[in-house]
């Protein structure tokens, strides 16, 4: 494969080398904060949440999609399975590219099944969980503004990100 869907943090934090970034959609699902992250943005003991993908129908998910060199793509599998290894899986599926071309891409998501997933809950409940959190990639709430200004600099408007955002902001300055 050399195209690779960023939906999450891949979005402003790719670490890997691309010759193309353009906004992509990837039709017939969400975004949404159900994932555990016991490895990056919260423990074991205490996951953070962070972004998988559920299927909804009608829906879009718009993010970025990178082309890489298909003789880079080894490299670039070995180093995102490793990052993405706290419950997601490397799925091929069909993204739309904002010229309107249909390509088959590399996305990571945290399935239902798999031990990390957390699943939905309240916007109160989800938020404060995110305020609490914070793992060796630093405090959840990082996270979670990172995404809202990354997707806000590609004009891309998520109000499930935005909702909690918005609570989070309620809660106050995390602690250190």
């Amino acid at each position: 494969m050399a195209w690779y869907f960023g939906y999450g943090s891949l979005i402003w934090r790719p670490g890997f080398e691309f010759t193309d970034r353009v906004l992509a959609s990837l039709p017939g699902y969400a975004r949404r904060f159900w994932q555990g992250s016991p490895d990056h943005r919260g423990t074991i003991e205490n996951p953070g949440r962070v972004v998988t993908l559920v299927p909804v129908m009608g829906v879009r998910c718009a993010g970025v999609a990178y082309y890489v060199q298909p003789e880079s793509d080894p490299e670039v599998l070995a180093y995102l399975d490793h990052r993405e290894s706290g419950g997601y899986t490397r799925e091929i599926e069909q993204i739309e590219l904002e010229d309107g071309q249909l390509v088959e891409a590399v996305v990571y998501v945290g399935r239902t099944d798999n031990p990390s997933f957390i699943g939905p809950d309240t916007v109160a409940v989800m938020a404060e969980h995110i305020w609490r959190s914070r793992g060796p990639s630093g405090h959840n709430v990082d996270y979670l503004s990172q995404l809202s200004q990354a997707l806000g600099a590609l004009n891309i408007v998520d109000e499930h990100v935005e909702a909690l955002l918005e609570h989070v902001m309620r809660l106050g300055p995390v602690q250190p």
